[in-house]
């Protein structure tokens, strides 16, 4: 029955035809922290989205989203995405201490995982968040790269590899799975809560600079990360997309900027050490993390612009919001030092750590052949 006040009728119809009620239904897996908790939160508030369907191990604080506790490797997850217009995958694991091959089988599993259910549950779209490293980190980029690029990364650098794997996944999905769109977002150097080989760049007593390279520095901050994923979810714009704070900073300025001054090594000096060093285990991070900080890996962002969408924060900030985060710890060729350690190292630890590695890796076969 209708009702006879036209005021009642009139606020009836606005709540039938109101943005949240016209919205799609979002899952986001790795919800709980992270850019997976900032999303969740963000997609919670938003008058555009009709619900969040939030997925991980653990329950997260969003109190508005629906929660599934499961590991995003398990095939029960088709069922809890049933309902769900669009999936943001963030499940991913890069965190530099975990095993190599137990990350490779998360990551990769749980987004094949993610794909197949998705299309059996109906979705039709998901977001994938891999990073702008995919395209390399060589001398002769382009600044800033194009969307369009080719992907020239090779897998030696830190997850890269995985990284990689995910994005053939994106291409190969809406072949293998008919009506399911896949949308990729590779952020620059995210920044905000984040730990990675290039956070802890500037953790360093020194910033090391190979002789030769040409450092260029662009940031994403997590924020504008959130904003270009509830545009894909949104589905105002689609494909493969970049993201990061507009421009870029010379290696001059961020020393500028950061107060940090260089040190100088030669290339064979600097990436022998950091794969010997990684070899034996003293260092997280292999050797191809490093030519992340000698060459370019500028994005342009165009089709993220085209669509409307533009960054809230500059590089300059990101990168005194990085500098803050950082204070206090200390790290010397991607290894983070207790306070002991670091008083110890002195202002020239991180040379001591790469000129003394053929010394350690010298002691280390001695005592191997002793046993």
């Amino acid at each position: 029955m209708s009702s006879p006040d036209p005021q009642v009728r009139a606020a009836r119809n606005r709540s039938t035809t109101s943005p949240a009620a016209r919205g799609p239904v979002v899952a986001v897996t790795g919800a709980a922290s992270g850019v997976g908790a900032l999303l969740t939160g963000r997609l919670a508030a938003s008058e555009e989205i009709k619900q969040v369907i939030a997925i991980d191990e653990r329950r997260g604080e969003c109190a508005a989203a629906q929660w599934h506790i499961l590991d995003v490797r398990d095939p029960a997850i088709a069922d809890k995405l049933r309902g769900a217009d669009v999936v943001v995958h963030l499940a991913l694991d890069l965190d530099l201490g975990s095993d190599t091959a137990a990350r490779t089988a998360y990551n990769v599993r749980g987004t094949q995982t993610v794909l197949t259910a998705a299309a059996a549950a109906g979705v039709h779209r998901v977001v994938l968040c891999t990073s702008a490293m995919v395209y390399g980190a060589l001398p002769d980029n382009e600044l800033p790269l194009s969307e369009d690029a080719e992907l020239r990364a090779t897998a030696e650098a830190t997850g890269v590899g995985d990284l990689l794997e995910i994005e053939r996944l994106a291409r190969r999905a809406p072949r293998a799975h008919p009506g399911l769109n896949v949308t990729v977002v590779r952020p620059a150097v995210l920044v905000g809560g984040t730990d990675t080989a290039l956070t802890r760049y500037f953790e360093s007593p020194r910033l090391l600079v190979v002789a030769g390279s040409r450092p260029a520095w662009q940031f994403c901050h997590v924020e504008d990360l959130c904003g270009a994923l509830e545009y894909a979810v949104l589905e105002k714009v689609d494909g493969e997309l970049a993201v990061g704070c507009d421009g870029w900073l010379e290696q001059e300025e961020v020393e500028e900027l950061s107060g940090i001054r260089r040190m100088e090594l030669p290339s064979a000096v600097a990436l022998g050490a950091a794969a010997r060093l990684h070899r034996i285990g003293l260092t997280p991070s292999p050797a191809g993390d490093l030519a992340y900080t000698m060459y370019p890996w500028v994005v342009s962002g165009s089709r993220l612009h085209d669509a409307g969408w533009r960054p809230q924060w500059t590089n300059e900030e990101v990168l005194a919001e990085l500098l803050e985060e950082v204070s206090g710890r200390h790290t010397v060729a991607g290894r983070r030092l207790g306070r002991k350690d670091a008083t110890a190292a002195g202002a020239a630890g991180a040379t001591v750590a790469l000129l003394g590695a053929a010394a350690v890796v010298r002691r280390a076969r001695k005592a191997r052949r002793r046993v």
